[in-house]
């Protein structure tokens, strides 16, 4: 079987992903630059330590080893940081993606699957969004990914390149097994927030906006667990592999939940009655990002296992009890 190479492959969502290829069978290759990634995390295959930036090493790495498919996660993806330096995004987002896609059109790789974001549907003008849904993202983490996925449609169209964009939703939830889950200190994302607020590292945790047109005026989102998420890629890999067709799926479950939802469930899981205090909107935040999902479930032939708020609270919950 030829070697799979996995960019961003030691981080929160690229290390469940190896674990799941090296069950399956797969020679997988890591490629990280230990940047949020954590070598302990990787349960199978080999590390190589570099940056997709690095135009000479990731051309070396394909040189030494027999890649015929690429998984890339490597990229920045904090939304406010964007806000600030939206320049770094393009460069470490869309710009090492050309770098990725260069090599790959040098040792002509057969199969790409590209981690991608919801945030390139923008403020949504229907509900569910469907993959067909306009592209109009409004931060430029969002902006990063969506160039970044032009490219690969664009190179994919003149190559015998085959490729899946997996769009994401809110990836939250850990595998307790090996353990992994979200570790990034500088982390924006609700329900590891929460945690932290229960687990005493926060004094409190804020809401930012109540005022959104949502049922208790907070915003909605289409939560995913990380190891459903993790099924959706080995699945999409088999896909290209039996000669599957390049296609953009949504990864979610097709319903949302709301911030003063997500806190509730975290007190109720952890037991803990943290401080919760109201701000104001972040810039370049939607009211309601929900997928339409039906399209992952016919190709992939994907049925998640994990679809449930508390089960993903109880599993991040459960990790940042192991990392204190």
């Amino acid at each position: 079987m030829s070697q799979v190479l996995v960019t961003g492959g030691a981080g929160y969502i690229g290390s469940h992903v190896v674990r799941k290829l090296g069950d399956a069978g797969y020679d997988v290759i890591t490629y990280d630059n230990g940047s949020t990634g954590f070598a302990e995390r990787l349960t199978c295959g080999r590390l190589i330590l570099g940056d997709v930036s690095d135009y000479k090493k990731l051309r070396q790495v394909f040189h030494d080893y027999d890649i015929d498919s690429v998984l890339h996660f490597a990229a920045s993806i904090v939304v406010p940081d964007s806000i600030k330096s939206p320049l770094a995004y393009y460069i470490n987002n869309t710009g090492n993606t050309l770098n990725l896609l260069q090599v790959c059109q040098e040792f002509k790789v057969k199969h790409l699957v590209f981690s991608s974001t919801a945030a390139v549907y923008g403020e949504p003008g229907e509900l569910p969004i469907s993959e067909s849904s306009p592209t109009m993202p409004i931060n430029p983490y969002g902006r990063s990914k969506l160039m970044s996925e032009w490219m690969i449609r664009d190179y994919s169209q003149a190559s015998e390149l085959r490729h899946l964009i997996l769009r994401y939703f809110n990836v939250a939830g850990a595998n307790l097994s090996i353990p992994v889950g979200k570790s990034s200190s500088n982390t924006t994302h609700l329900i590891k927030v929460a945690c932290q607020a229960a687990l005493g590292r926060r004094s409190a945790i804020e809401i930012f906006g109540t005022d959104f047109p949502t049922p208790d005026g907070t915003c909605i989102r289409d939560y995913i667990h990380v190891e459903d998420l993790a099924q959706a890629h080995l699945g999409a890999l088999r896909y290209l592999e039996s000669g599957g067709r390049s296609d953009i799926l949504n990864c979610g479950y097709g319903h949302g939940y709301s911030v003063r939802e997500v806190i509730d469930a975290v007190k109720q899981v952890s037991g803990v009655g943290f401080s919760v205090v109201e701000g104001s909107p972040r810039l370049g935040d939607p009211a309601c990002v929900v997928a339409e999902t039906s399209r992952i479930r016919s190709v992939l032939r994907w049925e998640p296992t994990h679809d449930n708020l508390y089960d993903i609270v109880r599993t991040a919950y459960a990790w940042e009890q192991q990392t204190s």
